[in-house]
């Protein structure tokens, strides 16, 4: 297992006029009552546990009485907006019944509960800072990965909606252990897909804790799916293998499964699966495809030595000479995306068995 490093500290990219205009068209840029910033005037803060008492690194945030009822509407508000219409009929029905901050990571996000005090339901949503990285990584997972993904973008502020799920890291530790074979066989098909799915589209980190376990019954058993909820490593790394998650040591026991549960014709066959399905995506998503790589080709969210080893890297996989004419990651993206289609748009996997 290599020992993977990554940047210690990643810069934050500001999102650009050709980006801010490409969220508009597609109605994730719109306007929101609060940002980032307002909420990192709180006064005072206590230390959130989890159920074994163990620190979550979040921190519970509270207000001054003149600011909270402000800030309380406001993000009511931007509820009602990322999940509805914006209508505000519903905010005297829902409470803000936590603020929290996260004190570890780059993005330092602030995470809101809201609730239904009608019903007792409740959600949340993060607000971020607005980092390049992060949104073209929540737009490629979007459109490229099998889930859909809703979030809003305003000058120098990202709302996120909250995935859903059990974080690798618990799941592989308390979790993993007890389920039986046939579901074991079913989780590592799902990480053979899911290591192809990143390396495809360039989203890095993907240790066990960036990424959840989704647990779906379906008749008489369970299907597991696994979803990336960080993306705040999107392209910007230069060592491909940062973009394989069974490169991290925290991956060992989901690489260890595949190993000891599926052979390796069978792993072959679901990396060209993962790589069929995603020419259908591509294809389906065209136009906006395009305009998004033209964005990135355009923009700075990484540093040269990066690119120049990055695209090395993976002239050396594919042994496609166009990746050494790249000048950005949006170029190293386009080529990666034009390489899937031209080699596997008509393969069949079910003719590899």
């Amino acid at each position: 297992m290599e020992d993977l490093k990554i940047s210690k500290k990643k810069p934050s990219f500001p999102v650009n006029d050709d980006l801010h205009n490409y969220l508009s068209e597609y109605n994730r840029n719109i306007k929101i009552p609060i940002f980032y910033d307002d909420l990192l005037r709180f006064q005072g803060s206590v230390v959130v546990y989890d159920k074994d008492d163990n620190d979550t690194l979040w921190i519970r945030v509270y207000y001054n009485e003149y600011e909270r009822e402000e800030i309380e509407i406001s993000l009511k508000k931007i509820y009602t907006i990322l999940h509805s219409d914006g209508t505000e009929s519903t905010i005297p029905f829902l409470n803000v019944d936590a603020i929290d901050f996260c004190t570890f990571g780059n993005s330092k996000p602030f995470r809101i509960k809201i609730r239904n005090i009608l019903n007792d339901n409740f959600s949340y949503f993060y607000v971020k800072t607005a980092d390049a990285s992060r949104v073209y990584g929540l737009e490629l997972e979007h459109m490229l990965s099998p889930y859909n993904l809703n979030f809003l973008v305003y000058k120098n502020t990202l709302i996120e909606e909250h995935i859903a799920g059990i974080p690798g890291d618990e799941f592989i530790n308390n979790m993993l252990p007890k389920c039986n074979k046939s579901e074991k066989s079913q989780i590592a098909k799902e990480f053979v897909k899911f290591n192809e799915r990143c390396m495809i589209r360039l989203l890095g980190d993907m240790r066990s804790y960036n990424y959840v376990i989704v647990p779906t019954h379906d008749f008489d058993h369970v299907v597991y799916n696994i979803r990336a909820i960080d993306f705040d490593q999107q392209s910007y790394e230069g060592k491909f293998n940062i973009y394989r998650p069974q490169f991290f040591k925290e991956n060992f026991k989901m690489v260890e499964l595949v190993a000891d549960t599926i052979q390796k014709l069978s792993i072959d066959q679901y990396k060209i699966e993962e790589r069929s399905i995603m020419v259908k995506r591509l294809k389906s998503f065209h136009n906006r495809i395009d305009e998004l790589i033209a964005c990135m080709a355009s923009d700075t969210i990484s540093k040269k030595e990066n690119i120049n080893l990055l695209k090395m890297n993976i002239f050396d996989y594919t042994q496609d000479v166009k990746f050494k004419r790249c000048k950005n990651m949006g170029d190293i993206l386009k080529c990666a995306m034009e390489f899937i289609v031209h080699n596997y748009e008509n393969v069949n996997p079910k003719d590899l068995i």
